[in-house]
């Protein structure tokens, strides 16, 4: 039952048609201005809608009525849904949830309703007052949270099974042939077998400072990002077997989320550059602009289209670090015309 405060219009409620008529009408207009509203009938015809209906939906009033909500059905909701829905209110209850519909031009959009049953004296449903709130930008701010947690996800794990392949294809196989050298040496006393032992030791020694690094290396928190990103280029470079030109002019720290984001994204991109390029050279530079700082990684190899298909894990990885922390990211690339990932830092001024 709704309750209203009429002090405001005298305290003679029942004493004046005129004023009641009034206060009706001024319930009216508050409503209209705060929501959509639609009223029908018992088979769900439109019998009225206000401005703002029109307003969301693109259609004129004169389209509108006669019709029932099949009009702006968007096809997201299923018959159990709609069943469930008008069990509800045909048994006289309130129904509150939310549905997506789609205006006259195609648009898409979100309103969170409620639908009142209006009863007669039998205690049946005669008709229905729609009053809902347009809640489109936070579904798609939902929607859009789930495709990101979705997405990183998919890059934890792609991560997780490339640190198990490694474990089990390196250090694994590793182990194991340095267990089978300890028991030949208890065996057959065979101490000339020690110099290659050692060597096994040294190899797993240094896979495991390569895993440490890559996890990440402390050079980047003891000493900063130029320092680290000289280390690894020589590192890639034996590995890949693709020479590096860095040239940066950044002579101080910067944060460690920003630092971090540096040299992960050239990580990154020159991990793709030595997978798919097919090249012998690449181009590093970290340059200080005093208002931002600009990094750029370049190769002049296989390249590739980003068509709107299906990205890879990497590049999307690249540039939700470059938003994480304010930044942007441009990835210029074409077959056969090489690659060019830009990131683009904005310095806050120092206090």
């Amino acid at each position: 039952m709704l309750t209203l405060d009429y002090g405001y219009y005298g305290s003679d409620i029942g004493g004046s048609l005129e004023q009641t008529i009034k206060q009706l009408s001024d319930l009216k207009y508050a409503l209209d201005e705060a929501s959509i509203v639609a009223v029908t009938d018992r088979t769900g015809k439109i019998q009225y809608v206000n401005d703002r209906f029109c307003e969301i939906s693109r259609y004129p009033r004169d389209e509108l009525i006669g019709q029932d909500h099949r009009i702006i059905n968007s096809g997201q909701h299923d018959k159990a849904f709609m069943k469930e829905l008008w069990r509800t209110i045909g048994s006289g209850k309130v129904w509150r949830g939310e549905i997506k519909n789609r205006s006259k031009d195609g648009d898409f959009y979100w309103v969170d309703t409620t639908i009142v049953p209006f009863l007669n004296d039998e205690g049946k449903p005669y008709q229905y007052l729609s009053i809902r709130h347009e809640v489109t930008a936070r579904k798609q701010a939902e929607e859009e949270l789930q495709l990101l947690l979705a997405q990183m996800m998919r890059i934890q794990e792609e991560e997780r099974r490339r640190f198990s392949r490694d474990l089990h294809d390196g250090i694994g196989q590793s182990l194991f042939s340095l267990l089978i050298s300890v028991d030949t040496i208890i065996s057959g006393e065979a101490y000339d077998k020690l110099p290659m032992m050692r060597e096994q030791i040294a190899n797993l020694m240094a896979d495991v400072r390569g895993l440490a690094w890559e996890l990440r290396p402390s050079v980047l928190d003891d000493l900063g990002v130029i320092p680290a990103l000289r280390t690894y280029l020589d590192t890639y470079s034996k590995h890949y077997g693709i020479q590096v030109s860095f040239a940066s002019d950044l002579r101080r720290r910067l944060s460690i989320q920003e630092e971090t984001t540096i040299y992960r994204i050239i990580q990154e991109a020159l991990t793709n550059a030595g997978r798919y390029a097919d090249v012998s050279e690449a181009e590093v530079g970290v340059h200080d602009y005093g208002s931002h700082v600009e990094v750029a990684i370049e190769d002049r190899g296989k390249g590739f289209s980003r068509d709107g298909s299906k990205e890879g894990v990497g590049l999307f990885s690249m540039e939700e670090r470059a938003r994480s922390i304010g930044g942007q990211l441009h990835i210029r690339s074409a077959p056969g015309e090489g690659t060019r990932v830009v990131l683009t830092i904005p310095q806050k001024q120092q206090e």
